[in-house]
């Protein structure tokens, strides 16, 4: 007799338990729906923002990055295939089981001859989810080693904030154990029913279910009757199924749903262009009413792995700034104000009882102003959430409570008042032009290709405008036509904007607007990264599009058309530091790298270069403001960590607050001896001279 290659859903089971469990199914989907549905509704509270545009685009990049698990990957390998095992093996196992509901559950009742679990299908699908079984059971031991041995910091929950006595996280991992735990006893039980069902009746095509047919062979040789466990184990394995589909709507898993939805409507843009002041809303965020349904839609989306926490120079530093916490706190407010607190939630208190204003009592002040909006935390999301833009948002409310520090609201009444932060006249922003020898051209008089904007600390720094000459003379030997604004250039805004200071932003950008609109140019080119971001991603929003390059980019352009020719090779050992504003908001990687190469230099990157390269900590407005309280300036870790390399002469920069910061960390370090810091300029132009230029340093003589 000719086996019929297929297998029973029900096998042996009694009418009343066949019943039985479809009414525990029905009533385990209806609590996810229950807790699904509230948690949605939630962001209908949220105001409205359009993130709809180009949506086929969107959904390939989000299901690209999904299926490749590419941003999980990117930064911690094991963690990103430990995670690709388990999300494939449950997508599998997910796609199985539906296709056992389809074919027995509608099929069957209304068109059988349509059913297809049979045959060579059913070999194959019976091989394909063992296979993924067992990478999904593989994945799971991994995390699980990975919890338990490695003992990494990004997941001990710890608070930096001072409140760890007040807020404690610890069920949060008890959270993450339940998940992981619930998981693994699923999958295995799985393979336990699959064994003891072929153990029963031993039908030869079984032997594709590879992982089954083993486990079946244990039973035999333990001499234990299959037919008296199948119905325990069935129902050991149904009631962990149904109770992990209950729980989705308030644990971890609520990740598996958001997580792809964050990573659809995310900004490509966010935090290089922050969002402007709708009309007819508040002036930064107070409450809850005031968070967009996408930010909303961020908090719910946090995983809590811990990648923004151990990425953030503000942490890094012993700040009270967590990029993780910031988000979990505004989450758990959330929650409570819309009913859809998760168990493991704790009570956000603010000084008079229950918290209210959002930006001061459920996130203190220290804690926003501690950030240096280098995107960092951006960069290590696996799930796109928008931190820096929401911490703006609330900081916009800290200016307009004039919430702030002293340092940060001199620098606010001088960019007011004079167009920039040193609070010097307009008729000295070009005063650095003195020094040289020829003439640079006024851009609102006469036509130019490159328009330069100086920026100010270029512009009124006594140490950054050596720079600005070395820049001016390099260009000038390579036959560049280039000019300024001379003293209508204002400060471009991006700090002011990242402050929080909306207005001001806006006028120092209609100010330099109306200038730019007077000057002829074909592209526009800066020293500073801020200006940089600022120029190329947020005036378009004004009227003001250009194409905006970095010095860096202009300098490797000149090497490559032969305008700019070193006369010998340097020799030197450097590491270059990948500016925040230039490398990870505008991906300007390669040009710095390049020039070095050119000049003949030996470039030894830190552990923490290019996209994960640690913060000079000026940026977010933080160069204004006192390092009070800090352990360690995040300017002094990047030394120390340059110094751990043991092999660089000079340490390599390309922003005017990058020379600022770390020279002035080299000697609060006691690192002067040690390594220098240098503008790349000053080895282009030591390069192209016939000797070493005056402005190098004599120490150092020999590689350290």
């Amino acid at each position: 007799m000719t086996e019929t290659i297929t297998r029973e859903v029900f096998q042996n089971f009694p009418a009343w338990l066949v019943v039985l469990f479809y009414v525990v199914s029905f009533t385990s989907i209806g609590i996810f729906l229950h807790g699904f549905s509230r948690r949605f509704r939630k962001y209908f509270r949220g105001r409205r923002v359009d993130r709809f545009d180009d949506l086929p685009k969107r959904i390939l990049n989000a299901v690209r990055d999904v299926g490749r698990h590419s941003s999980i990957r990117k930064s911690d390998p094991y963690a990103g295939f430990a995670h690709f095992l388990v999300f494939w093996g449950f997508i599998i196992l997910m796609i199985g089981t539906a296709l056992v509901a389809l074919d027995y559950d509608v099929l069957r009742i209304v068109k059988p001859d349509w059913q297809f679990l049979n045959g060579a299908f059913y070999l194959w699908y019976s091989l394909i989810l063992d296979i993924f079984g067992v990478l999904f059971i593989i994945g799971l031991l991994m995390m699980i080693v990975r919890r338990r041995t490695f003992k990494l910091r990004k997941l001990d929950y710890a608070r930096v904030d001072g409140s760890k006595d007040k807020y404690d996280r610890s069920q949060y991992a008890v959270d993450d154990k339940i998940l992981l735990t619930l998981f693994l006893l699923i999958a295995v039980s799985g393979f336990l029913i699959e064994g003891v069902r072929i153990a029963a009746t031993r039908p030869s095509f079984e032997v594709w279910s590879v992982v089954g047919w083993q486990v079946a062979n244990l039973f035999d040789l333990s001499g234990i009757s299959p037919s008296s466990l199948h119905v325990y184990v069935w129902w050991f394995h149904s009631v962990l199924v149904v109770l992990f589909i209950a729980y989705i709507p308030y644990s971890k898993a609520m990740h598996m749903l958001t997580d792809f939805a964050n990573l659809l409507f995310t900004d490509d843009l966010t935090a290089r262009r922050l969002p402007k002041i709708a009309e007819g809303t508040p002036t930064g965020y107070a409450a809850l009413k005031d968070f967009t349904w996408k930010e909303l839609l961020d908090l719910d989306a946090c995983t809590k792995c811990g990648r923004c926490h151990v990425a953030c120079p503000a942490m890094n530093s012993g700040a009270p700034l967590s990029p993780r916490d910031l988000i979990l706190d505004l989450r758990e407010y959330a929650d409570k104000q819309a009913r859809t607190q998760m168990w493991f939630h704790q009570k956000l208190l603010g000084e008079n009882g229950e918290a209210q204003v959002i930006a001061g009592e459920v996130i203190k002040q220290d804690v926003l102003w501690s950030c240096t909006s280098c995107r960092a935390c951006v960069e290590q999301c696996p799930v796109g959430i928008e931190h820096v833009s929401t911490i703006v948002q609330m900081r916009r409310h800290l200016v307009n409570e004039g919430a702030m520090d002293d340092g940060l609201q001199d620098a606010l009444v001088k960019l007011s008042k004079y167009g920039n932060s040193f609070g010097k006249s307009d008729r000295l922003r070009a005063k650095w032009t003195d020094g040289l020898t020829f003439k640079i051209k006024d851009a609102r008089k006469d036509p130019v290709e490159y328009l330069w904007f100086v920026g100010d600390y270029a512009s009124f720094n006594p140490r950054i405008q050596e720079l600005s000459r070395s820049v001016a003379r390099v260009l000038t030997s390579a036959g560049v036509d280039f000019g300024l604004m001379y003293e209508e250039e204002r400060n471009s805004g991006n700090d002011v904007r990242r402050v929080g200071e909306e207005g001001l932003f806006e006028m120092l950008v209609e100010s330099n607007v109306k200038t730019m609109g007077k000057c002829h140019f074909k592209e526009v080119f800066t020293t500073d990264p801020h200006t940089l971001n600022t120029l190329r991603h947020e005036y378009p929003e004004y009227g003001a599009s250009y194409t905006v390059s970095h010095y860096t980019a202009l300098l490797a352009r000149l090497l490559d058309e032969g305008k700019l020719t070193p006369k010998r090779k340097l020799g030197h050992t450097v590491t270059f530091h990948d500016p925040c504003y230039l490398g990870r908001y505008n991906g300007g990687y390669e040009a710095p790298r390049k020039v070095l190469r050119a000049l003949g230099c030996d470039v030894h990157d830190m552990p923490r270069c290019r996209e994960n390269s640690f913060c000079c900590g000026a940026g977010g407005g933080r160069i204004w403001m006192k390092d009070e309280n800090y352990k360690e300036r995040p300017s002094e870790n990047r030394i120390r960590e340059a110094l751990g390399l043991k092999v660089a002469r000079y340490f390599v920069v390309c922003c005017p607050k990058d020379v600022t910061m770390y020279e002035d960390a080299v000697k609060t370090s006691g690192n002067e001896g040690n390594i220098v810091v240098k503008d790349i300029i000053e080895l282009v132009e030591e390069a192209l001279g016939e000797e070493e230029s005056l402005s190098t340093p004599s120490l150092l003589e020999e590689p350290i």
